[in-house]
């Protein structure tokens, strides 16, 4: 514990750059998940694989662990040339003391303010620029974060959604067709779901749904 609070409290520039290091690494930790669900695609990603469980009425099929630990990991895949850039522009350049910590967060923050300027709605950034009264800014540098992220946080929303009932549809319409015939032929007592749940996973096993539920996400990013 002494050997921490020294580290803290030396002038040695060594010291006091593995300090910096420290500091900036516990505020990355501390707001790790903040950024990954607000400022990523995660939040798109996680909807997305829900609302495919939720219409296939497969209950916990494929379980919380599993669809958590595919968002990650398209997330990891989709956010790697913008990590990618951040750690050369940004992380890179602060290590090795050519760039001060003001000059880092300013380059660190670029990368992700494009990505998330390019996915997000003119109607939601408006929405915050004007709820702020501040004047419309002339270039993305001049945006703050604090304006963008929720704008780009409800875009996300809106196209997850947005991509949600599009998958809904089908197995609808499987659920409407099972519960008409079974009505006709007097069968009310038996629940519908339990008789459609097999057509709906055997159609989308057939049309190699996971595939073409992957292939949307990336292509949408």
């Amino acid at each position: 514990m002494n050997e921490f609070v020294d580290i803290f409290s030396s002038s040695d520039p060594a010291d006091v750059s593995n300090s910096v290091r420290l500091l900036l690494l516990l505020t990355v930790f501390s707001l790790a998940p903040s950024i990954l669900i607000l400022m990523t695609s995660f939040t798109r990603i996680l909807i997305v694989l829900s609302f495919v469980r939720t219409s296939l009425a497969t209950q916990q099929m494929p379980p919380n662990q599993v669809l958590i630990g595919i968002a990650l990991f398209l997330t990891f895949f989709i956010m790697a040339p913008t990590f990618h850039e951040i750690n050369e522009e940004a992380l890179t350049p602060l290590f090795e003391e050519e760039i001060t910590l003001d000059e880092a967060y300013e380059r660190a923050s670029m990368p992700i303010k494009e990505f998330m300027a390019k996915h997000t709605r003119q109607k939601d950034l408006a929405l915050f620029i004007n709820y702020s009264q501040m004047e419309e800014p002339e270039t993305l540098q001049e945006l703050p974060l604090t304006t963008l992220v929720p704008a780009f946080a409800i875009s996300e929303l809106k196209t997850a959604f947005q991509m949600g009932f599009m998958i809904f549809v089908p197995f609808l319409v499987i659920d409407m067709a099972v519960a008409s015939v079974l009505m006709s032929m007097g069968m009310m007592m038996l629940p519908p779901v339990m008789i459609s749940l097999p057509f709906k996973i055997l159609l989308f096993v057939l049309v190699d749904g996971w595939y073409l539920i992957s292939q949307s996400l990336l292509q949408g990013f």
